[in-house]
């Protein structure tokens, strides 16, 4: 169901719970020793995290005859670049009338003229739904010390239940106000990428993630990415 860099995901099924869960299957024999390095970190800031607007490690199974590892997440059907790009899967009723009580619509009221689909309130309620969890979901993560560095639709995963989960957190890093230590630019998909990184600078904190949820925000209301470049 999806294929990175080092690692395939996979659509399984405990055998004995019966649940579906999301396999990530990582093969170490041909893996450089930094990209271990960072699979290692990527796995102490999942277990750090515990929140329900962030993926959910739920173990972890190694295999000595395929020199693999493999992480176990709970199952998520969609994500929010697919979402994003379909307008017409929407939320019922129920769940719109549900979601209408988080009023978050002042933070939305300067853009309240983009368009004359605003007049609806189910989209209006699916993109405050989905804006508020993937902010509620980022501020745990940096209460905790924890910058992202990579938030872009694909890596927001939705269950049919319209709860969101903050995922893929393979360049994610720990980060602290007064560190010493420079970070890099090379992170942040293009398309999502803040003006800072863009100019090399390796001084930097939350308002990377920031910015790229700017950018999903305004995504969400033109069904589809809003700096498309091919360049920096």
């Amino acid at each position: 169901i999806g294929q990175g860099t080092y690692s395939n995901v996979y659509k399984a099924r405990d055998l004995d719970s019966g649940k579906i869960v999301a396999l990530k299957k990582v093969r170490f024999d041909n893996l450089e020793p930094e990209s271990v390095r960072f699979m290692a970190r990527e796995i102490h800031i999942l277990r750090r995290l515990d929140h329900p607007n962030v993926i959910k490690l739920e173990g972890l199974v190694t295999s000595r005859i395929s020199c693999s590892l493999y992480l176990v997440f709970e199952y998520m059907e969609h994500d929010l670049a697919g979402l994003a790009s379909n307008p017409g899967i929407m939320f019922t009723e129920p769940q719109v009338r549900e979601l209408e009580r988080h009023n978050i619509a002042p933070y939305l009221k300067v853009i309240s003229c983009m368009s004359a689909k605003l007049n609806s309130v189910a989209f209006l309620g699916q993109i405050k739904c989905f804006m508020q969890q993937l902010l509620r979901g980022l501020d745990h993560c940096h209460c905790r010390g924890i910058l992202h560095r990579d938030i872009k639709g694909s890596n927001l995963l939705i269950d049919n239940n319209g709860i969101l989960k903050i995922a893929d957190f393979g360049l994610a890093t720990f980060f602290s106000p007064g560190q010493k230590q420079p970070l890099t630019s090379r992170v942040v998909t293009l398309w999502y990428r803040p003006p800072e990184l863009l100019l090399g600078a390796t001084d930097y904190g939350v308002s990377v993630d920031l910015w790229s949820t700017g950018c999903i925000l305004a995504e969400l209301f033109a069904h589809k990415p809003i700096m498309p470049g091919r360049t920096e």
